[in-house]
């Protein structure tokens, strides 16, 4: 099974990749995201405002469904660029700092 699903108590499971190299998303442009990831409000994404980028990070992060999602949508060099100012729930920071080492190095460099 490609990724990682982890449950969330009440709430929907957790998607992580295998690996953050297969995240090979937009860095630049437009995204659209689709109604299964952002379901309400603006689904456009002009990455080359940053607080919109991070806006797509933290919905995608939250909302995958499956770790196309996150393939799709997601560049491994933004993301751990963006990581360490990124409010996410625990169980998702939990999950992707439990799988990738350098996240979580990454978030206490920062600190």
């Amino acid at each position: 099974m490609a990724g990682d699903i982890r449950p969330r108590g009440y709430a929907k499971p957790v998607v992580v990749p295998d690996s953050l190299d297969r995240l090979d998303g937009p860095t630049s442009g437009v995204v659209d995201l689709p109604r299964h990831l952002k379901w309400s409000g603006n689904a456009r994404y002009n990455l080359a405002d940053p607080g919109r980028i991070l806006d797509l990070y933290r919905t995608v992060l939250n909302e995958a469904a499956a770790p196309e999602d996150l393939h799709t949508f997601l560049d491994r060099q933004t993301l751990i660029r963006l990581w360490p100012s990124m409010w996410l729930p625990p169980s998702v920071r939990e999950a992707w700092e439990g799988r990738f080492s350098e996240l979580r190095r990454t978030r206490q460099v920062a600190a």
